[in-house]
């Protein structure tokens, strides 16, 4: 079988800075992960077969000294300890599980140590969305000329609006050689065209040596899930900023709101953590809604919200990022992380609607049991956990509905 995942880096740096933060803060935590997919798709026969044999490849892999040596130079934040724990780091196959029902739905779990299996989700993800595309005989709709020219195209677009941009498409792209292909033709256009807006950068650690752009990415919603899972969820976002700048002093400052919804993270939110991070990342609910709240937090603490970055990342499309750099500019100082229609925009391809959450955590191996976590974004259809689990959060959040 061709290996999919060739490259340590081949992955999205947020998995790598939140690896770093889970070792300082809670190195003895076990968590439970479970794949969704939001569309009910149905797998072809072998399927989770091909996929285990494509983690046990996944053994293979390890860190390069040229890709620690990237990571140092361009990734200061990050303390040369953690650069130690991976040299040594070795996936191990055992960690995946997965398996398909008499239908062919796909089913995946992960568990184990957190600093673990926290640097499996996008690697394994990406690796389902090409693998299901090869073996359901779609590869000769990824036409590469073509997504050369439409990622310059939207570099174009973008760059024109003002909009500061950057790929963050490695979990459901269509192939390696596409995400190849946009990051290359957007860095490209960039180095080629000056103006208000830019290419920053992209999330995937691997192109961004490859050619030499800033890797972009701070967290993701499983860092407040499982302090939730572990402590509870009134105080989750208050522990996990706390948690992240004694790991970080300050550096990688924007923090995703919305594990809870935006009122329970509203209280959370002090004057001193609003000073402290550089900004906000909105991922879920209606965008104008959303940066309407944060300006009108931002000011009831006395700080001007035109000083604060935002990053959208809520299924944008060039036409999206557009519209909202007209609303956003001079409200806050806005940029744009564009995953799917970057590297899966292909005409006749479906883009997959799959997931990877964690859904249970221990603070230590010695305990007997899990306690089961989920997220309630802003979007009751991005809500992730057990049914049982989520009542209990909306209960204790005093969310309706």
């Amino acid at each position: 079988m061709r290996q999919i995942i060739n490259h340590f880096t081949d992955d999205d740096l947020y998995k790598m800075t939140m690896c770093c933060a889970v070792i300082d803060n809670f190195p003895r935590a076990r968590v439970k992960y479970t794949f969704t997919d939001r569309d009910n798709t149905v797998y072809p026969p072998g399927f989770a077969e091909a996929l285990e044999e494509q983690a046990a490849l996944l053994e293979n892999v390890v860190i390069t000294d040229e890709e620690i040596d990237f990571m140092k130079r361009r990734c200061p934040y990050i303390p040369f300890w953690f650069y130690n724990f991976l040299k040594g780091y070795r996936y191990d196959r055992r960690w995946v599980k997965a398996r398909q029902d008499d239908e062919g739905h796909l089913e995946v779990e992960f568990e184990g140590n957190w600093s673990d299996t926290i640097l499996l989700e996008v690697k394994v993800l990406a690796i389902i969305s090409e693998l299901y595309y090869e073996m359901t005989g779609q590869t000769d709709k990824i036409d590469i000329k073509e997504c050369g020219e439409r990622s310059t195209e939207k570099a174009r677009r973008l760059k024109d609006a003002g909009c500061a941009f950057s790929d963050m498409g490695t979990r459901r792209r269509a192939s390696y050689a596409a995400q190849d292909t946009v990051v290359r033709s957007m860095a490209a256009y960039e180095k080629e065209h000056k103006g208000e807006g830019c290419f920053v950068g992209t999330s995937n650690v691997w192109f961004a040596m490859k050619y030499d752009v800033k890797p972009i990415g701070t967290m993701a919603h499983e860092f407040i899930a499982a302090i939730a899972g572990m402590f509870g969820p009134q105080m989750a976002n208050h522990l996990a900023m706390k948690a992240w700048s004694a790991t970080y002093r300050g550096a990688l400052g924007t923090f995703l709101y919305d594990t809870y919804g935006w009122n329970i993270f509203s209280l959370n939110f002090s004057e001193d953590y609003a000073n402290m991070f550089k900004g906000l990342r909105v991922d879920s609910g209606e965008n104008h809604e959303q940066l309407l709240k944060i300006a009108a937090k931002y000011r009831s603490l006395g700080i001007d919200p035109s000083t604060k970055q935002v990053v959208f990342s809520n299924a944008l499309s060039t036409d999206s990022a557009i519209e909202i750099q007209k609303f956003a500019k001079g409200l806050c100082i806005p940029s744009f992380g564009i995953g799917t229609h970057f590297t899966n925009n292909f005409p006749g391809l479906k883009p997959m609607n799959i997931v990877i959450k964690l859904t249970a955590v221990k603070i230590t191996e010695t305990w007997n049991f899990y306690n089961s976590t989920c997220k309630l974004s802003e979007d009751k259809g991005k809500y992730t956990g057990d049914k049982a689990t989520v009542e209990r959060f909306k209960e204790a959040l005093h969310i309706n509905g």
